[in-house]
């Protein structure tokens, strides 16, 4: 299973679209939302899809949450965790001080906040940030096959 991955769209529910677009054509079964959403029409553009979503320091966690539930989105705020092909994935915003060291023994852990692209390993766990849909250089999201550990980053462009 391949899993799609985007954080940072501040409400740009255009860009979040296609950004969904490019990770479902890439083969995303899954996706997770590492959060600074903002508004219901970027929870909108993962309706009907396997997604995951956690929230940032610009969302309205209470509000936005019940939305997401209603469209049958998974909240998992402020930290979430799944296991993909016998892998494990942590994932949240990062602006709440969640440290590595809480994570020991996972495979991946996904974090957004900083608008930064980030993949490095430390202590055995894949740390990375996909990127973010606004306020970047370039828009960028993520592809993870957790089976292979293959990443791939994936822009939009400017």
């Amino acid at each position: 299973m391949r899993v799609g991955l985007l954080s940072d769209s501040h409400g740009r529910a255009a860009r979040t679209r296609d950004a969904v677009r490019l990770l479902v054509g890439r083969g995303a079964d899954i996706l997770l939302h590492m959060g600074d959403i903002e508004t219901e029409e970027v929870l909108d553009q993962l309706a009907g899809l396997t997604a995951h979503v956690v929230f940032g320091n610009n969302d309205d966690e209470i509000s936005l949450g019940r939305y997401a539930a209603s469209i049958g989105l998974t909240v998992a705020h402020p930290l979430g965790q799944l296991s993909v092909d016998g892998k494990t994935i942590a994932f949240t915003h990062g602006h709440l001080g969640s440290s590595l060291r809480d994570w020991r023994g996972i495979d991946y852990f996904v974090h957004g906040h900083t608008h930064q692209r980030r993949d490095e390993r430390r202590e055995g766990t894949r740390i990375i940030n996909p990127g973010a849909l606004h306020r970047a250089p370039v828009y960028s999201v993520a592809l993870l096959d957790p089976a292979s550990d293959a990443l791939e980053f994936l822009d939009l462009g400017e």
